[in-house]
This record gives C-alpha cells, sequence and structure tokens, in this order.
C-alpha cells in the first residue's frame, strides 16, 4: 500500500473484516480519501461495525479530524494510518485510534470519544486487535443495558438551540423545551446552544456543529434531535438523511404533546387537524420512496399518480373533513353559549402560560376535581364549573388550555372553537406562575397571544399563583411591575392553601358586580330606546 501510494502520489486504504480479508479499497487523492457510505443506522449501539480502516498518508500527517470523524460515524472497530516516506516509499510511523466504550453512557460523555494507540512502525505493532475490540463490546453492552434500564421505552433527546441574539434568552427557551420534552415522556440526554452570525440554511447548526453532533448523538444514544426554532420542510430532510435520527422542532413537540393529552373526541379532532395542516407542507419524497409509482390501475392512461401527490390528496382530503367536523362542533358550543347567556349567569376564563395551575387554581375554588398534573399541557378540553361569590352570586368559571410562547399557528387555527370560549368571558383571570424567574416574560406571552386573537378588549384580573414558591420580595417586585405596565393590581395566592383565595374571590366578586351593574344599566337603556 505504501508503495502503490508513493508511485500514484494518492492515499490507499482498505477496509478488513475481523478475519482479515478486505472487505473493500479505497483510492483517494493526495490529501483525503472517502469512505463508502454505509449507514450507520444499520450498526447495533452495543456493537462495532466489524470493520478496521488501514489507509496512507502521504503528507507526514497523523490521524486527522476527518479520520476520526470517519471512525466515529461509521463505528469502525479502528482507524489506522501509515505515514509514507514520500522519496522511498516505504511505510513509517502506524497511528491507530479506537471509539471508546461510552456510546450508551450519558452520564460520562463529556472527554474525547476516542483512544489513541500508540504509535509504532508495522513490524512492532504488538497490539492483540482480537481480545480489544471484545473487550470493548462487552463494556458497550453493560452500559447499554444499564442505559436502557434508566429509561425504558423512552426516547432520548439532544435538544439544539440556534441564535443570532444573546444566549441567555436562548438557554431560557431551551430549558422551556426542556420542560416540553419532559410533558411527552423523553428523556434529555443533553442541550446545545450555538450563537452564529446567521442561521445556516440547510442545515441550521452548519457542517461542523453538524458533525459534531453526528458523534454527540452516537456517544449518548440518541434517538432523536429537537429543534427549538422551526424548521423548513428542507431543512428536517436534510438533517434527517445526515444524521439517520428522527428531527423534529418545537412546533411539532407541541403538537405530539397535545396528541398524547387529548381525550375528549373534540380534543382529538382538533389535535388531528392541527397535525395534518402542519404535515402536509412538509410531505416529501423520502430516500427509498418511488416517485414514479402509479395509482391508476389497470386501464389508466398517462403518468397517473404518484405515491407522492396521492398521499398530498389524502391528507387535503382528511383535512376538509376535519374542518367539517370542526365547523359542527364549533355551532354545537355556539348554540350551549347561547343557552347559558340567557340565564345571566356572568362567564369567567381562567387563562395563562401553561402549567401556571389554573386547574388546581379551578378545582380549590369550585371543590371540584379537575384533571392536575405538573406538567405542560395537562389541560386541553375546556372545564366549566359553577362557583358562588359573596352576596350570593353565582358565576361560571372555566378553566382553558395554557398559553406558551411561539404557539403554532395549526394549533391556534385548530383550537379557534375552544378558544371562542373565551371570546364571551365577562373576566379573563389570568394566572400567572409567580415562582418562576420567566414570570414576566412568559406574561408578556400571553398577552400577545390574547392580543393577537382579540381578546385583550375582555377585562382581566392577574393573579400571581404559587406566592408560597417563592419570597415576598419577588412577588412584590413582580407586582409593581404588573401595575406599571397593565394598570391592574394583582393578587397573590397560592392554589394549594385555601386560606389565600379569599382576597381573589372578593375581587372577582367586586369586578363582576361592577359589570353586572354596567349591563343592566345598557339594557335598560336599550329596552327604553326601543319603546
Amino acid at each position: 500500500m505504501a508503495e502503490l501510494s508513493q508511485e500514484t502520489g494518492r492515499q490507499i486504504g482498505v477496509l478488513l473484516n475481523r478475519k482479515g480479508k478486505v472487505e473493500y479499497v479505497m483510492v483517494g487523492t493526495a490529501k483525503q480519501i472517502e469512505m463508502p457510505d454505509f449507514g450507520r443506522s444499520r450498526v447495533s449501539t452495543d456493537r462495532f461495525r466489524g470493520l478496521r480502516c488501514v489507509h496512507t498518508h502521504l503528507q507526514g500527517e497523523s490521524l486527522t479530524q476527518d479520520d476520526l470523524t470517519d471512525l466515529a460515524l461509521l463505528r469502525l472497530d479502528l482507524m489506522s494510518i501509515i505515514q509514507v516516506d514520500r522519496s522511498t516509499g516505504l511505510p513509517g510511523l502506524v497511528h491507530s485510534a479506537h471509539l471508546l466504550p461510552s456510546a450508551a453512557d450519558a452520564l460520562d460523555v463529556d472527554g474525547e470519544p476516542y483512544e489513541f494507540l500508540k504509535p509504532a512502525i508495522p513490524s512492532q505493532l504488538e497490539t492483540d486487535f482480537t481480545a480489544l475490540i471484545g473487550s470493548l463490546e462487552d463494556e458497550m453492552a453493560r452500559l447499554g443495558q444499564t442505559a436502557r434500564r434508566r429509561m425504558p421505552n423512552r426516547e432520548g433527546a439532544i435538544l439544539i438551540s440556534v441564535t443570532t441574539g444573546y444566549t441567555d434568552e436562548a438557554e431560557e427557551s431551551l430549558a422551556e423545551l426542556e420542560e416540553l420534552a419532559a410533558s411527552a415522556d423523553v428523556v434529555v440526554l443533553d442541550k446545545i446552544v450555538q450563537r452564529r452570525p446567521q442561521i445556516d440554511p440547510r442545515t441550521v447548526i452548519g457542517r461542523g456543529k453538524l458533525e459534531e453532533l453526528l458523534i454527540r448523538s452516537m456517544r449518548l444514544g440518541a434517538d432523536l434531535i429537537i429543534f427549538d426554532s422551526e424548521l423548513t420542510p428542507a431543512q428536517v430532510r436534510i438533517l434527517s438523511e445526515a444524521t439517520d435520527l428522527k428531527v423534529i422542532d418545537r412546533p411539532q413537540l407541541i403538537l405530539d404533546i397535545f396528541a398524547q393529552r387529548a381525550q375528549s373526541r373534540e380534543g382529538k379532532l382538533q389535535v388531528e387537524l392541527a397535525q395534518l395542516k402542519y404535515l402536509l407542507p412538509r410531505l416529501v419524497i423520502g430516500q427509498n420512496s418511488a416517485f414514479s409509482r402509479l395509482a391508476g390501475g389497470i386501464g389508466g392512461r398517462g403518468p397517473g399518480e404518484t405515491k407522492l401527490e396521492t398521499d398530498r390528496r389524502r391528507v387535503r382530503d382528511r383535512i376538509a373533513q376535519l374542518e367539517r367536523q370542526v365547523e359542527d362542533l364549533r355551532r354545537q358550543r355556539f348554540e350551549r353559549r347561547k343557552t347559558r347567556a340567557q340565564r345571566h349567569l356572568p362567564l369567567i376564563s381562567l387563562v395563562g402560560y401553561t402549567n401556571a395551575g389554573k386547574s388546581t387554581l379551578l378545582n380549590a375554588l369550585t371543590q371540584s376535581e379537575v384533571y392536575v398534573e405538573k406538567k405542560m399541557f395537562a389541560t386541553l378540553d375546556p372545564t366549566s364549573r359553577r362557583l358562588r361569590l359573596p352576596y350570593e352570586q353565582e358565576v361560571i368559571i372555566n378553566d382553558t388550555v395554557g398559553f406558551i410562547r411561539d404557539l403554532p399557528e395549526t394549533l391556534v387555527a385548530a383550537f379557534r372553537a375552544t378558544l371562542e370560549e373565551i371570546a364571551d368571558s365577562d373576566l379573563l383571570v389570568h394566572v400567572v406562575d409567580a415562582s418562576n424567574p420567566a414570570a414576566s416574560q412568559q406574561i408578556a406571552s400571553v398577552d400577545k397571544i390574547l392580543t393577537d386573537l382579540k381578546l385583550d378588549q375582555i377585562p382581566q384580573l392577574i393573579v400571581l399563583n404559587k406566592a408560597d414558591l417563592t419570597s415576598a420580595e419577588t412577588i412584590e417586585v413582580l407586582a409593581r411591575q404588573i401595575t406599571l405596565d397593565h394598570n391592574v393590581e394583582p393578587v397573590a395566592v397560592s392554589a394549594i392553601q385555601r386560606e389565600t383565595l379569599r382576597p381573589l374571590v372578593e375581587h372577582i366578586a367586586a369586578r363582576i358586580g361592577s359589570f353586572s351593574v354596567e349591563k343592566e344599566q345598557l339594557q335598560t337603556g336599550a329596552t327604553r330606546r326601543a319603546i
């Protein structure tokens, strides 16, 4: 090999199986060699590929970063390079490296993933390769079993945030993405924040970072990669093909959580509609798809429909069907609201960021047993309960789906029938998790969504929930800021401490009482004008 490299001026390499037989021969340029594309998904995480690479270097260099990347991505048993003397064609030192058995160990992956063997001339290579690779695979299998016990039947994910702005904001958003992942029952193996002058239009993170991500995902045994921003269909395809992993973005993760949480027929319909609207522009030809597959059958003339076009048509037909069903539900909700309005019962809606404690507050106020869980979007289906206020007043109080920043537009559109329930409210009780360090940003996100839904004109009472989990000073600072921004004095409560709810109930009663007087005056004035 060294002599042939010297004569041709090119790198020459072979891939040897564990019996020492040559499986592949590669001829490269003077500076690099290209490996066959095996597709790493076909290799068990507890084993190497069963091939070791030996190739020549003509520039006197040792193992390069490209060599190490190929070692990791192809999961080779060993990567060895032979330094060739350009004047004589004789082989010099042999440099070798192998992967460390931490691919499935999520606890210790911060170091280099390689171990380098001591360089030696070919005649002095004394490493027992069979024993070495056997011990490495035994250790990998042991670590793999340990990792599977830690997360049985759960997917492991790497979270990625790419920003052109401040990394602090990206880290806050990534922390929220981690909560979303936990709500989807995903095990977070690693989090990566990358700051770039501009987002790479193809891979988002750039080629170099993508190679690092591939190696990282292999060492951690990751099943999927979750991006904090919305990806284009082309970016999803490129990243999926490059990593052989499932690649999803923030909106898709939120949709998946909604799909897990939906219990009622209405909720399931709305989630399916949102998912299909999100999927439609992302239906592309897969690597193994036959674009020319016909659907016309016997007697068909011309090219007919491709499989892709058939899929798109079926999705569009299903979307139209679901939209009709959701519209029927919307009309039914409208009739129920009209009947309720005839009873002259004021309507109060609990709104706020997801996991702010709205359902817990509803249970505490109405002595109900609405489902509560410390997870994002635990409530999808609106729940209505009666609440008796002081002075013999009765109101209907609604628990609604939580909001979140960058709520997918398809989700907002699909849940229009549900969100319209808020539109008829006499008062919005905006529940805020006062213990969350990002409470101010969450308030701003909810305000933005209410404005986008044209619900910002409804009177609002802001409630600082979970006051028992934070200091009085924090509550005071947050309350002062809210009063300054919203011209509304908030009420601090703890939904799990009923004695703190009395001031809230009195505030609601006072606000509802004033609304009732105004309504009565307007109705009286309208009656007089009619006469």
